[in-house]
């Protein structure tokens, strides 16, 4: 553990020399990945740190201990041993887990795209109810909601809803969300009280800068049309709603949500370039076996990850086995159990595939 922490540190000294290079700042995506490099590898340093003043303080009371000139002192030193050895192996695991390899996409900020699945207008409903609980877990983190598209449903939430998410470390909190929620309760519209199962999709797109993937305006159709919905007298009025259609891929986005034709064509460009980039990351993704296997990496989107049942009152993510009885809470945004769950195991796996590879 000691080499270790000494190569980390000479690493983060490495990376605070270049950080502060006039040529490092203009190359802006060089920057950023350096950046967050630093920030990922202070963490670990002062850890680190810590770890290391814990081993001196051994070795210096083994000193005293050995000398055994004043046995008043040789005291002390026993207990600073004891007290030191206690926190070592704590210490120990935190640093392991610091140190399993980062998701480079994880500090990235996210586009979310819920769409009602199977179940008619309750999966409208139920694709509303799941836009509310990531909104209040935003909030929760202090990150910030902006509504990039939406079509409403006929009896309450959504049809399809499009949303960014940014804050820290967003990706890397909100990839677990990617898959099939199925819902299991009385819908509104049903008269005789019968139980029915219901599903929404949600996809977690990290948010593509402008310089990891690059978009030629001449692989991009524009068309520019009414929009529809609530926006007041500028709705079916004029051709503020933009679509833009990807011609190498077919992958098309669109924004209605502003009155500025140029705002929704900004916002349309935006989920387009994150909409390319998954695209190409799960290309990655697909090819590397060791994150295949992974509880959450796969990215499948046709997989049932969560069962929200309202007649027991619980919540059971399928992935891990995970079932709280807790939805109330859970529905109305408290999915902090649920995600920390995910992300223990998915550390847990990456530090075990990490031990078989030394």
């Amino acid at each position: 553990m000691i080499d270790k922490i000494k190569i980390i540190k000479q690493r983060f000294d490495e990376v605070s020399d270049l950080i502060i290079q006039p040529d490092i700042i203009m190359d802006q995506k060089r920057y950023v990945k350096l950046n967050k490099e630093y920030k990922d590898l202070s963490t670990i340093v002062k850890k680190g740190d810590e770890y290391l003043g814990l081993v001196e303080n051994i070795d210096e009371a083994k000193e005293i201990i050995a000398d055994g000139s004043d046995a008043e002192m040789v005291e002390m030193a026993k207990m600073e041993i004891d007290e030191a050895k206690a926190k070592l192996p704590q210490l120990e695991e935190e640093l392991k887990m610091l140190m399993v390899p980062k998701d480079p996409e994880d500090a990235k900020n996210v586009i979310v795209e819920i769409r009602a699945g199977t179940g008619g207008d309750e999966a409208s409903i139920f694709a509303g109810d799941l836009y509310r609980m990531y909104t209040k877990f935003a909030s929760d983190k202090k990150w910030k909601v902006e509504i990039e598209d939406l079509s409403e449903g006929t009896s309450g939430g959504f049809k399809e809803i499009v949303f960014s998410i940014t804050g820290n470390n967003v990706y890397g909190t909100m990839k677990f969300e990617s898959g099939v929620h199925r819902v299991q309760r009385v819908p509104q519209t049903e008269t005789q009280g019968r139980v029915h199962t219901s599903a929404a999709t949600v996809m977690v797109l990290p948010e593509a800068e402008e310089f990891d993937v690059e978009v030629k305006n001449s692989d991009v159709r524009i068309d520019y049309f009414c929009s529809s919905g609530p926006g007041g007298q500028s709705v079916n009025t004029t051709y503020s709603a933009v679509r833009l259609t990807h011609i190498p891929t077919g992958i098309v986005a669109q924004c209605q949500d502003q009155k500025s034709q140029h705002k929704n064509k900004d916002k349309a460009f935006k989920v387009l370039r994150s909409r390319i980039y998954e695209m190409e990351l799960q290309k990655k993704l697909e090819a590397d076996s060791a994150k295949r296997n992974s509880l959450v990496a796969s990215g499948d989107r046709s997989a049932k990850i969560r069962t929200y049942n309202y007649a027991q009152g619980r919540v059971t993510d399928h992935r891990i086995g995970l079932t709280l009885y807790d939805l109330s809470n859970i529905i109305n945004g408290d999915i902090h159990k649920i995600v920390e769950a995910l992300e223990l195991a998915e550390n847990t796996e990456k530090l075990k595939q990490m031990n078989e590879d030394l």
